[in-house]
């Protein structure tokens, strides 16, 4: 029987009147490289705010690896990189790291570190730097870096190739790939349709709150005989009747 990483329940969210969750349920299997796409404003921030235990919701569930998500323990195996990742600007990337790896009782060791910078095309020299000198992309490596440095079983990205260069997403996939080979479990949300393909064997589609597809990208296209990711997922928002397979 297959592990389940993530067990999404039915989970309800509203803002106010506004609806922004709409029983929500899927799984994400242990080992599954999963993407979650959909416009702005599907409800894909929210339910990993859900899933995070940064916001209450309504109804339903969450459990990570069996462990209910609001428990302490269930984020242990975790690492998160929010979309708008805002780390101290008055810290070095060192300092950053450190602090880091600190807060999950572990040991900075700058080969490790400078290992990880190589492999997401990170400059050794802003390791001295204040990251109030970085720019956008350097702001998203080091968050990367630190996020993989934490050597957890899941890790769970939102947009994480945001403001990465075509050098820095080509050794970010790289670096996904020996993930996927070490069993480890990626559960992101991206705009990019081409990376969902490239990377992931399970998807799910969020439009308004509601699921409209979980399953594998090479079933969303057939589903709705498209020739490309791309058309699958316009044709899936567009389905008044679409339900999840």
């Amino acid at each position: 029987m297959t592990e389940i990483a993530l067990h999404f329940d039915d989970v309800a969210k509203n803002y106010g009147r506004s609806t922004v969750l709409r029983k929500v349920s899927f799984d994400v299997p242990r080992g599954a490289f999963f993407g979650l796409v959909g416009a702005n404003g599907a409800g894909k921030t929210t339910l990993l705010k859900c899933l995070l235990d940064f916001c209450e919701f309504e109804s339903g569930g969450i459990a990570i690896f069996g462990t209910p998500h609001d428990q302490t323990a269930a984020r242990r195996q975790l690492a998160f990189l929010p979309e708008k990742f805002t780390p101290p600007y008055y810290l070095t990337g060192r300092d950053f790291i450190s602090y880091v790896l600190e807060m999950q009782s572990m040991e900075y060791r700058r080969e490790e570190a400078e290992q990880m910078m190589r492999a997401l095309d990170l400059d050794l020299a802003a390791l001295r730097l204040p990251v109030r000198a970085y720019s956008k992309g350097m702001t998203q490596k080091l968050g990367l870096v630190a996020c993989f440095l934490s050597r957890k079983e899941l890790y769970i990205l939102d947009e994480p190739t945001s403001g990465l260069d075509p050098k820095a997403r080509a050794l970010l996939k790289a670096y996904l790939r020996g993930l996927r080979a070490q069993s480890r479990t990626v559960f992101f949300t991206s705009h990019s349709l081409a990376d969902v393909a490239e990377v992931c064997d399970r998807m799910a589609v969020l439009h308004d709150g509601s699921l409209r597809f979980a399953g594998s990208p090479q079933g969303l296209r057939e589903k709705y005989a498209a020739p490309d990711l791309e058309q699958a997922y316009l044709r899936c928002i567009a389905d008044d009747h679409a339900a999840p397979s």
